[in-house]
């Protein structure tokens, strides 16, 4: 996957703008983040086309995913197009309490994240996905490195998701190794389903992986937010995050100054809204079948022009 040339922004950021439908607020450009995987890069790239038909300045700045909260606390960053519930929810409302960062409400996509197997891995592993049944077998994940620990291959280490502490509170005879990129995640889960190679690995939807692999999620304990916060819950009483990971919606945040600075903007953004099925169409477009990020974006924009003229409509 190409990440950051793919939309053409260069090493960190891109100014650009274009004729306005109406006279804009600001001129200031208003800074969209941009991650490490090419779902989010489409949907920043979205929308930051339809702000820039909508006459606004924008620059893409590139942000780890936790740690840019610090920059939309301050303002010197402004819209996060994608926070996961399923991993950003507790610093999503840590930012929230302080009154600088706001919702500007779902995505339209919905979160899955979670430990996933290729079906094969049944006849290797039975009672899968029992997570007690893949702990028992944990031996057949084994790898050189991890020996004689089974491998658990997560995504790269600033996507969040307390995998370590998961396996930590579970008792889980399994060592995370973190993928470097999302295309190396993968790019590994290809190799291995190839080959018919064992491996249980970090997968999300939206995505088109799912579609793809015929597999299943591991089946952990259900998550109750008790779980992440108070170690007495669940089955382990001295640990948190024994239980499996939320899910639910892709969320859009931002610093509270936007909806102030950039009415027209943040309404915008507001109005946003994609499924999981486009996302999926698009993120194939672009890993599977090699295109442009910037290019995929701009094709559902040509097609999509009723949609997205709403967004930014007075």
């Amino acid at each position: 996957m190409n990440i950051i040339g793919a939309i053409g922004v260069g090493a960190l950021a891109l100014t650009a703008g274009s004729a306005a439908f109406a006279e804009v607020e600001s001129t200031d450009p208003i800074k969209l983040t941009l991650h490490d995987w090419s779902g989010q890069l489409l949907t920043t790239t979205i929308m930051g086309k339809v702000l820039e038909e909508a006459g606004y300045n924008v620059e893409y700045v590139q942000a780890d995913y936790i740690a840019q909260f610090a920059g939309l606390k301050t303002g010197d960053l402004h819209v996060a197009m994608e926070i996961w519930e399923t991993t950003g929810r507790e610093a999503m409302d840590e930012a929230f309490a302080t009154g600088n960062v706001v919702s500007f409400g779902p995505t339209g996509m919905d979160a899955i994240e979670e430990w996933w197997f290729p079906a094969y891995m049944k006849d290797i592993c039975p009672g899968l996905p029992d997570w007690q049944a893949l702990n028992d077998c944990a031996q057949e994940f084994a790898t050189a490195e991890t020996a004689p620990f089974g491998r658990y291959l997560g995504g790269p280490v600033t996507w969040g998701g307390f995998d370590e502490e998961r396996i930590e509170s579970l008792g889980m005879d399994f060592e995370v190794v973190h993928a470097g990129t999302d295309a190396a995640l993968f790019a590994e889960l290809e190799s291995a389903y190839q080959r018919q190679a064992p491996i249980v690995l970090w997968l999300y939807s939206p995505h088109w992986a799912p579609a793809k692999y015929e597999g299943e999620f591991v089946d952990f304990p259900d998550y109750e937010p008790a779980c992440y916060e108070d170690p007495s819950w669940g089955i382990n009483p001295d640990m948190a995050y024994d239980c499996g990971k939320p899910t639910g919606n892709i969320w859009k945040v931002g610093w509270s100054g936007v909806a102030e600075k950039w009415p027209g903007a943040a309404a915008a953004i507001e109005a946003f809204t994609l499924d999981n099925a486009a996302m999926g169409e698009m993120v194939g477009k672009v890993d599977l079948d090699g295109q442009d990020v910037d290019a995929v974006a701009q094709e559902w924009l040509d097609a999509h022009k009723d949609v997205w003229s709403a967004w930014i409509a007075d």
